[in-house]
């Protein structure tokens, strides 16, 4: 069980509150913590008379009880008003709950001009308007929670409720928009279809009834929508006697009535009428427009260019017609799209190196980003950067020229280099879709990039695997012979293991090197996509990973380097960390990679293979780094606090390794290398031997970091070991002075 879900600092503005529901809503988010501003007008449950006292009242109850509120008795009609009650008493708005409302029910036939317009000016239009005016200032805080009134009469229909029931699910249209619309900005919005007692049910339901259906009984569910810790968005809930439970849309898988160069008539709609309407088949479950739209034109296409009826297009792979629309995977298999040149030079291969966190405060950083660097190389990765332009143009295979672009997933990842690559090459890149694997839910098209040099020597291989969403079902086999394919890690500890945050800028930068998907960039196209900002290169986090591998089992030597394959899990968000676990099976380095911060797997079945087998070093001194070490976190950070202090550095003009042990073990090994521009990473010195060698325990290394325990006492009363220049470690002092400024 977590911990109690509190409103501190939050102010929520619930309309109608005065009884009811509403009351119920205000009191329980006063209770825990919320400035809540309580709106009612007063009135009956037809919208006649005025009154402040339902709204003293529940102000009164939340005072007595040590809440904060303050009423307000205005229209809803005059949102601007509530809110500014919030903004006048609390400063800000970050709940509004649309609750308040009417009935007039009429049969159709009896509904006048005045029943209708009054239902949709309180029920729609009041809810628009209190939700204009607090969304700005929601906007301008980046936060906002949004709560919607609808009913089982708005989303089911009922008699004699024509008026109600169109302004109810008036709001769900409302909702779903809303929800897209303030993604980008934090702005959740969700609606509610609650079964409760109230003043507009008093004399509709049966006591007994009545009693099951409370409105603290629905009060948790809504307060839970407006709680910064639920991420819902555009969802529909009921809820009540307790019970909640999640609406979605459902549809059937539909029919094709067009039959080919015949005109559309009434009679195929008749006649495909069982079909339209069978739920007992294959459903689909639309969350966007787009989505809704996609069936249509599938279908569509598969209808135009098959020759036997709709009902069979669903088992048909293309056939051999002339018509080379739609998506047909029998035409596309085999296709050579044209080849294209690539060339680059050693601005784009620095560009490159940035984008996957190459850094000047990381050693061995001369040889990936100062091109008259003696051992100045190419990371490997930068072997998929040509082959992307050459995927460009997957639209123009046959058989794929109307696939929806934005349904495209990378899913997987291959890439071979028969040779480590030059500073500056012009490559020719031949792309050929090798296969299409039906799965059923979607379609995975591989593609193969061979890229050659001017001498026509294969250079680079790269295998790219993109899943096609919804567009399985067309026959197709179930696997492919040409995959390359991914490989589950060893269910041993891993053997190493290496943490490194990226930059919030990491997309921005990494796009830079071709792929400018807009998705990386642009916040409003990524909450089309359903994410809540805009998400990090899977490539980039692939580039991270390999980083993390070379650098551990090869000492940063791209020469080493034979392929790599991954699949892509779950999607990083710029400034997260990426946590890459390693397992070395000879001359095969096994990988996952994951989000520190949320554990989410992001890259899986993940393998490297090095050439120079069994002869592979752990580069931290063939041991792995121990886990839950404390002293981890400090030396990891001590090479910002190094690299930005030149003076030190120059002081010591040293190298001092750091042997941390555990239980009496070396479990850790961490080089000072206090010379030149400075460094400190994990592991012994990458070049001659240390000056000094402190052996230290994991406890006493933090006690000396945090100032608890002095060297020279810790020296003194042999809690640390040092061999070789002593002095130097007198020299480390200003070091740990930082740590203890906290500047860590």
């Amino acid at each position: 069980m977590g911990e109690d879900l509190r409103f501190d600092g939050r102010v929520a503005l619930v309309t109608g509150a005065g009884g009811g529901l509403g009351k119920e809503y205000a009191l329980l988010l006063a209770a825990r913590g919320a400035s809540v501003v309580v709106n009612d007008l007063g009135g009956d449950r037809a919208g006649q008379g005025k009154s402040a006292m339902a709204a003293d009242q529940v102000v009164n109850e939340i005072r007595s009880k040590g809440g904060k509120a303050v009423p307000n008795y205005d229209s809803v009609e005059d949102g601007d008003k509530l809110v500014q009650t919030a903004l006048d008493n609390y400063g800000r708005i970050d709940i509004v709950i649309n609750n308040a409302g009417i009935l007039r029910d009429r049969s159709f036939a009896r509904i006048s001009d005045v029943d209708w317009d009054l239902i949709q000016r309180v029920h729609l239009r009041g809810s628009f308007l209190v939700t204009r005016a607090a969304w700005p200032h929601m906007k301008k805080q980046k936060y906002g929670r949004i709560i919607m009134t609808s009913s089982a009469s708005g989303l089911y229909g009922n008699f004699g409720q024509a008026n109600y029931s169109a302004a109810k699910l008036g709001l769900v249209g409302l909702s779903n928009t809303l929800s897209r619309e303030g993604a980008k900005y934090n702005i959740f919005c969700n609606t509610i279809a609650p079964v409760a007692a109230s003043r507009l049910t008093q004399d509709i339901m049966p006591p007994d009834i009545l009693e099951k259906l409370k409105p603290d009984y629905v009060a948790p569910m809504v307060a839970y929508l407006g709680h910064e810790d639920c991420k819902s968005t555009g969802g529909i809930y009921e809820c009540g006697a307790g019970w909640a439970a999640k609406l979605r849309w459902q549809r059937t898988a539909g029919a094709n009535c067009l039959k080919p160069n015949q005109p559309y008539t009434i009679e195929q709609v008749r006649d495909n009428w069982e079909e339209i309407c069978n739920f007992d088949g294959k459903v689909t479950y639309p969350s966007s427009s787009q989505d809704s739209t996609m069936l249509m034109l599938e279908s569509f296409n598969a209808g135009s260019s098959d020759e036997e009826s709709p009902a069979s297009s669903s088992s048909d792979t293309g056939g051999d017609g002339d018509d080379d629309g739609g998506f047909n995977p029998s035409k596309a298999i085999g296709f050579e799209m044209q080849s294209l040149d690539f060339e680059y030079t050693s601005r784009d291969v620095i560009l490159y190196a940035l984008g996957v966190g190459v850094s000047t405060t990381q050693p061995d950083y001369l040889k990936f980003l100062f091109e008259l660097n003696e051992d100045f190389c190419v990371l490997p990765t930068f072997g998929v950067i040509p082959a992307f332009a050459g995927l460009s143009n997957l639209t123009s295979v046959p058989g794929l020229q109307t696939i929806d672009v934005t349904r495209i997933l990378h899913g997987e990842q291959y890439l071979e280099l028969k040779k480590p690559l030059s500073a500056s090459m012009k490559l020719t890149n031949k792309p050929m879709v090798v296969d299409i694997v039906d799965k059923k839910s979607g379609a995975l098209i591989i593609t193969n990039v061979n890229s050659y040099d001017d001498n026509g020597e294969l250079v680079v291989v790269n295998q790219n695997v993109v899943f096609l969403v919804g567009a399985g079902g067309f026959g197709g086999k179930r696997s492919s012979p040409h995959l390359k394919e991914t490989v589950k890690a060893p269910s041993r500890e891993p053997d190493a293991s290496m943490k490194e945050k990226t930059s919030v800028d990491q997309a921005a930068l990494y796009r830079l090197s071709g792929d400018y998907n807009p998705l990386h960039i642009d916040p409003s196209f990524a909450a089309m996509g359903g994410f809540k900002q805009p998400i990090l290169h899977g490539l980039c986090s692939f580039g991270f990973a390999c980083r993390h591998v070379l650098k551990q089992y090869a000492n940063n030597d791209v020469t080493k380097f034979k392929s790599i394959k991954v699949r892509f899990s779950k999607p990083v968000l710029p400034g997260q960390t990426i946590q890459t676990d390693m397992w070395q099976e000879g001359s095969r380095i096994h990988f996952q990679s994951k989000v520190a911060e949320t554990g989410a797997v992001c890259i899986s079945g993940a393998y490297v293979d090095l050439h120079g087998g069994a002869e592979l070093t752990n580069a931290a001194g063939n041991q792995p780094p121990s886990p839950g070490l404390k002293s981890e976190m400090v030396l990891s950070a001590a090479n910002e606090i190094v690299s930005s202090s030149p003076d030190l550095v120059k002081k010591v003009n040293g190298v001092i390794q750091f042997n941390i042990t555990s239980n009496g073990k070396v479990a850790a090994v961490w080089t000072f290398d206090l010379k030149g521009t400075g460094a400190v990473y994990q592991g012994e010195p990458k070049s001659g031997k240390a000056n000094a060698t402190v052996t230290v325990s994991d406890d006493d290394f933090v006690a000396l970091a945090s100032g608890a325990l002095q060297p020279q006492t810790a020296f003194l009363s042999g809690k640390i070991k040092i061999k070789g220049q002593i002095m130097l470690l007198q020299k480390l002092l200003p070091l740990f002075q930082s740590f203890v400024k906290g500047k860590l």
